[in-house]
């Protein structure tokens, strides 16, 4: 055991009770090949583990502690990143935080310029993530709350920074670029100053854009190759580098046929393409910022009876607020006083506002139209539902999806193999093509370095998961990482919960059939039924009320369970329930049992009503469906997609709720955990299968199925079960999540394949001798702000 790398590491454990259970994962950790030590104390939750480094890693442990039945506690952070210049970077940055003790998963993105890292913070701290990032050559800072203003800051700066070079670039570039008309023919009558070609004036305008303007080249492509590895910034700088010293050495020699304005030119352009990738990266987390904008900057705050304005930062739970017409909901809460409607189209996509009135729940950044309210605040900071989308839509956006890997891969070895094709080119054409003519052969090494640099490669994917996933967040629509973007346009079948997924899952008054008169009868069932806690007695009294009848005070008031209730109102005894209770009073209701069995096939709760020993009528309520569903199985339908409604409810009700949908398909009586259990049939037909539900009873279905969409309504928008949130309770969700995916996709299908083409073919025709380096680094510039402007065409996807 020579080769043996003795680690230790240590693991916070929850889900331990007793003894038993310590002991049980002692000696589970003990069994495992490559552990030397394990020791488990019950008391401080903690195990300590001696593993060989060279079987096993931190994350093996983890996994069978985890398969033991038992937690162990990890931390996700985000790093903000500097330095980072191409695909390469991001993999490098990536692989080294991978390779660490106790990080179980690290991301980067090269777009947004960040990490995202799950670790053990028993084995490694935040400090050891940032020292190592640090190691590899980059910049690295820990992502505190409220930072996302900062990192738009830094990108503002990042912009203007390069225009200054830019600008600078050009106006030393510029005259170099003159001095080239003299190298053609075709362009001699055209006026060149004397003065421009002196070899010593070339050198002077081109040596500060080499080394100033071209510092942040050396700086990377040193730190890269100190790390043993290369990117893009090793390419720029031993293109640039091998014109502007060739061109000096023939200087010093008094040779002629300078590069100087190959070198000038390739920076210029370059720098040009950074300034315009950094402006379209802006754009492409726009999605991000607009819902940043949406939140209100003060609140009101009813503080000892007076009034008093305090930022939204101080806004604390159990603080009482005022919102006045027109003003923006500061934080998430509920209604104490007053009655308005709110504009909450920008976290749900609803365009029509929403009633709301006293007991009623408000969404912080909605808008507040006619009303004057006072609310308790229940949620601030980021906890509020707007703090919770923006941080799922910045978890989608900084993670990569499955179809970036291959991408990853090539980027990893590509530039080492640019280099080579380079050299194997320059010996060609000195030694066969040209021979002889070193500054032929070198004109072809620089175009080939330049025309290589894997930009366009690595931005392919990131940019359109960020554009496709903010343009989603738009319109209410919730992706919780790239991984299921890109899996959702793969969903051939789509399974729907019935109660507030089809419907709206409230029971609501739908049929009213008496033999008196209808006001006095709704008026004795309503003041019989307000006595009733029962869900459905609500549904009827509210239903009643909403038709402006007034409500007596009853007496002598009896629940009878499984039956109904008795009261008597204004002297009347009044019987509201079920055939068997009016069967137990004696009361005739053989001639409505036909009408009563129709509503009931309809899916509709029937209740027969009796007044002073006689029939009086009966009243139906249901759980209706959404207006809008019938459309959206439709156009479900209309994808090419199966849809199956699956309920708990007996099998009348379901069919009849699906037939009202449009639905074909039908699961009923199916308990939460069996519905799982259908999903995986399906599964197991080869079907990819998307579960839609509200995200509580259908959690088991929502968590097995390919995709799981929950159902939310703006404040339960971090569903854990869940791949997708549909903020909007509207099924058409579904047809645009789906939708989003397969545009995204197929985008970034787009992106991948140019930034591949590009690379094929440009080599090749810069090795051949048809392109100079000008133009290379011209092309280069170009496929990196083509493959982002491609993205951003996401934004305007309409859904």
């Amino acid at each position: 055991m020579s080769d043996q790398k003795l680690l230790e590491s240590q693991f916070q454990i929850t889900g331990m009770t007793c003894a038993a259970c310590s002991n049980r994962i002692e000696k589970g950790l003990n069994k495992m090949e490559g552990v030397k030590n394990a020791n488990v104390n019950l008391a401080l939750e903690k195990a300590t583990v001696q593993f060989d480094g060279t079987v096993m890693k931190p994350e093996d442990i983890q996994k069978k502690i985890k398969d033991l039945g038992y937690d162990v506690v990890t931390e996700k952070t985000e790093l903000i990143l500097t330095g980072m210049t191409c695909a390469a970077c991001s993999t490098r940055i990536e692989k080294g935080l991978n390779k660490m003790d106790g990080v179980i998963q690290a991301s980067v993105n090269l777009a947004l310029e960040k990490a995202t890292v799950e670790y053990n913070p028993s084995t490694v701290s935040q400090k050891d993530l940032t020292n190592k990032v640090e190691a590899l050559g980059y910049g690295a800072i820990v992502k505190s709350e409220g930072d996302e203003k900062e990192t738009i800051d830094y990108r503002l700066q990042e912009i203007q920074n390069q225009k200054r070079k830019f600008t600078l670039s050009l106006i030393l570039s510029i005259p170099l670029l003159w001095t080239m008309v003299a190298h053609f023919s075709f362009t001699s009558f055209l006026y060149v100053p004397q003065g421009l070609m002196n070899p010593w004036v070339q050198m002077a305008l081109a040596t500060p854009v080499q080394f100033y303007i071209g510092r942040q080249f050396y700086v990377g492509a040193y730190k890269a190759l100190r790390n043993k590895s290369a990117n893009m910034d090793v390419l720029v700088a031993l293109g640039t580098s091998a014109a502007y010293f060739y061109s000096v050495f023939l200087v010093l020699n008094k040779g002629s046929d300078l590069y100087f304005e190959t070198s000038a030119v390739l920076i210029t352009l370059i720098i040009l393409g950074k300034l315009f990738e950094a402006k379209a990266k802006g754009r492409s987390s726009e999605a991000i910022k607009k819902l940043m904008g949406l939140q209100a900057k003060t609140a009101t705050v009813l503080q000892n009876g007076e009034e008093k304005e305090i930022p939204l930062e101080e806004v604390i739970a159990g603080d009482i607020l005022l919102v006045k017409p027109g003003e923006k909901v500061p934080v998430d809460g509920v209604i104490m006083e007053g009655r308005s409607a709110f504009d909450e189209s920008m976290i749900t996509g609803e365009s029509v506002p929403v009633d709301k009135s006293e007991g009623d729940t408000v969404i912080g950044a909605t808008i507040n139209k006619n009303g004057f309210i006072k609310m308790e605040a229940t949620k601030v900071g980021k906890d509020t539902a707007l703090a919770q989308i923006i941080k799922v839509v910045e978890e989608a956006q900084g993670s990569k999806a499955p179809i970036q890997r291959m991408a990853d891969m090539i980027s990893g070895i590509f530039v080492p193999i640019v280099v080579g094709i380079a050299i194997i080119t320059f010996f060609i054409w000195f030694v066969w093509v040209a021979p002889g003519d070193f500054a032929e052969a070198l004109e072809k090494l620089i175009a080939v370095l330049v025309i290589a640099c894997p930009c366009a490669l690595g931005l392919a994917t990131p940019t359109s998961i960020m554009a496709g996933s903010g343009r989603a967040a738009e319109h209410g629509i919730l992706f919780k990482g790239g991984e299921h973007l890109e899996t959702t346009h793969q969903i051939d079948t789509v399974i729907l919960d019935k109660t507030g997924t089809v419907t709206n899952g409230e029971p609501v008054l739908t049929n009213v059939n008496t033999v008196i008169n209808e006001r006095e009868f709704l008026s004795l069932i309503g003041s019989a039924e307000k006595q009733s806690e029962h869900p459905l007695a609500q549904a009827i009294v509210q239903g009643i009320t909403e038709k402006n009848i007034i409500l007596r005070d009853a007496s002598e008031f009896e629940a009878i369970p499984g039956f109904g209730i008795k009261a008597m109102i204004s002297g009347k005894k009044v019987l509201v329930g079920t055939r068997r209770l009016m069967k137990q009073h004696n009361i005739d209701v053989e001639s409505v049992l036909e009408e009563m069995v129709a509503l009931e096939s309809e899916g509709k709760t029937v209740m027969l009503a009796a007044v002073d020993g006689k029939y009086a009528g009966m009243i139906a309520v249901a759980d209706t469906i959404k207006e809008t569903s019938g459309q959206a199985v439709k156009r479900l339908k209309e994808m090419g997609l199966d849809v199956i409604m699956m309920t708990g409810d007996n099998q009348q009700t379901a069919i009849a709720i699906a037939k009202e949908a449009g639905i074909d398909h039908v699961i009923a009586e199916v308990l939460p955990e069996g519905k799982a259990e259908e999903v995986k049939k399906l599964q197991q037909q080869g079907k990819k299968v998307a579960m839609v539900g509200d995200g509580i009873n259908d959690a088991p279905a929502l968590a097995i199925a390919d995709i799981g969409m929950a159902i939310g309504t703006g404040t339960d928008v971090a569903m854990e079960a869940a791949d997708i949130t549909l903020i909007r309770g509207d099924l058409n969700s579904i047809a645009d999540a789906i939708l989003m995916s397969k545009k995204t996709i197929r985008n970034i299908k787009q992106n991948l394949f140019w930034a591949f083409a590009y690379n094929t073919l440009g080599i090749p025709v810069a090795a051949l001798g048809f392109l100079a380096p000008w133009l290379a680094g011209a092309a280069m510039a170009f496929s990196s702000v083509s493959v982002v402007l491609n993205a951003l065409r996401l934004q305007r996807v309409k859904l």
